[in-house]
């Protein structure tokens, strides 16, 4: 337990600021609402720790009372949003994945990297488009989707090491688990500017996903489109509506692809 494994003479020793920061880490996609005893049980801290602490909360408004428990509040949400890789990037991003939605009608992706997972900071869908398991604000494993492969190809060496070294999750059994099979993808998405994931996520979907970088070329988020894996749209028609998306973004956010000395192909346009 989070609280328990810094302690001296069955006190925690850590600051308040990090026993509040495991406050508010209780809470997630699975777990919006939770009482009194389900945040001292989560955060590892004791009851009247975390009353103290969640009547601070409260007072400042990062938590409101919500049928008996508690849950995150509005004031909380506004500073989330002066992330520069949250609100910033997602205002940036919006026209881009629009046009890309209004193109294809299907679930438009768009996602950034926190350590070893992909968080989704956007995201378009229809009411006919494919079943996904992600939403605006949760946390995925990189490995299996589009998005996340482009981030972890990109990745520092030593992410990528961290990732291909841990049991990687069988999702369906279309799902790349081979280590050594996963380094020969990301390669080849460093090559092709692209990656694609064919139903390794839920059997009915794949995905065609590429980088946006940021004013230095370097990939700070990605950029994917989620279709069914028997529709009509295809990898390869998808393709250059994803990569044109991903090169729109790339420029509003400051970003100029270099030119060959003697004219011709953009290099790094992927």
């Amino acid at each position: 337990m989070p609280g328990k494994n810094a302690t001296t003479g069955g006190r925690d020793a850590r600051s308040l600021s990090l026993r509040t920061l495991d406050v508010l880490g209780a809470f997630g996609a699975a777990r919006p609402r939770l009482t009194l005893s389900e945040l001292s049980r989560a955060s590892g801290l004791s009851l009247t720790t975390t009353h103290r602490i969640v009547a601070d909360l409260l007072e400042w408004g990062a938590l409101e009372e919500a049928d008996g428990g508690y849950q995150v509040g509005l004031r909380l949400w506004e500073a989330a949003c002066a992330a520069p890789r949250g609100l910033a990037l997602r205002e940036t991003a919006l026209p881009a994945m629009e046009d890309l939605y209004e193109a294809t009608h299907e679930n438009v992706q768009l996602a950034v990297r926190e350590g070893l997972e992909v968080v989704y900071v956007e995201r378009i869908t229809g009411r006919g488009a494919v079943r996904v398991l992600t939403k605006v604000g949760g946390r995925f494993a990189l490995p299996a989707t589009g998005v996340g492969l482009v981030l972890l190809a990109h990745a520092p060496r030593e992410v990528q090491e961290r990732v291909l070294a841990e049991p990687l999750r069988r999702w369906t059994p279309y799902t790349v688990t081979d280590p050594a099979v996963l380094r020969k993808m990301l390669a080849g998405v460093r090559c092709a500017g692209t990656a694609r994931s064919d139903r390794q996520v839920t059997e009915d979907a794949f995905s065609v996903a590429c980088p946006v970088r940021g004013v230095g070329g370097e990939v700070v988020a990605a950029l994917s489109v989620v279709v069914r894996s028997d529709g009509p749209l295809t990898p390869k028609a998808l393709t250059p509506a994803v990569q044109a998306a991903g090169r729109s973004i790339s420029r509003a956010l400051g970003w100029e692809p270099a030119r060959p000395a003697g004219g011709g192909r953009l290099l790094g346009a992927g």
